[in-house]
């Protein structure tokens, strides 16, 4: 995720993982053939980020995008006329880690069941190993995401772009912005519309602004069920 500036322009990226989504109220695993959007609280989620921004703008956006995912389009478009009305631009390459069409859909119970894999494979050091069988491994989604944060660096050079994405995406550019390992040595828990914040300050160097920024959910519950599995 190397990246040169050519201008003393300064470019943002704002990621805001999506609200919560009806797979994971119905505990499933919710790839991009399975995704079905936002569940009640997940658009109580996005609207209260669109109502945040609606009455005090925190920086003038430029672009709006979102992965290819319904529950990330639909937070995207709850969103957007808090920010001028701007069209979403869809970009597979902020999608969450692929399982592929063996694990797509599946409940959770269904997937440790037929696999055994539980989750402490994410914490394993290898980036290699198999996570999701038929799914991308870690390091071929963490190529995909580098790549795309590159494109949209290179394609919006001093522009403020907020993306609407996944848990597993902010993990994946937080991790390569540090220079960490993709795996292990320590986690990152993304909440639901959640900002984070990043600015490009000089080539190659990420200035981290803010993290899991959710003040705007006060009062609403955490989550529709207790957590199980949270990587979607």
């Amino acid at each position: 995720m190397t990246v040169a500036i050519g201008s003393n322009a300064v470019t943002r990226l704002v990621l805001v993982r999506h609200g919560e989504s009806i797979v994971t109220v119905d505990r499933v695993i919710g790839g991009p053939r399975t995704c079905s959007g936002l569940s009640p609280l997940g658009r109580q989620q996005a609207q209260r980020l669109h109502d945040r921004w609606a009455a005090a703008s925190e920086f003038e956006v430029d672009v709006l995008m979102a992965s290819q995912y319904p529950r990330a389009i639909e937070t995207a478009e709850i969103v957007a006329p808090a920010l001028g009305g701007l069209p979403v631009v869809t970009d597979d390459g902020f999608g969450e880690h692929d399982p592929g069409p063996e694990c797509d859909g599946l409940s959770y119970v269904d997937f440790l069941d037929r696999y055994k894999i539980g989750p402490e494979a994410w914490d394993a050091a290898d980036p290699f190993a198999t996570t999701f069988p038929g799914g991308e491994t870690v390091a071929a989604f963490h190529y995909r995401v580098g790549s795309a944060v590159r494109r949209v660096i290179d394609q919006h050079e001093g522009k403020t772009v907020v993306i609407a994405c996944h848990g597993g995406v902010v993990d994946a550019v937080l991790r390569q912005a540090l220079r960490a390992p993709a795996m292990g040595s320590f986690q990152i828990h993304t909440l639901n519309t959640s900002i984070t914040e990043m600015q490009l300050v000089k080539p190659n160097v990420w200035r981290l602004n803010r993290y899991n920024d959710t003040a705007h959910l006060s009062g609403l519950p955490a989550s529709t069920n207790p957590p199980f599995v949270d990587r979607a």
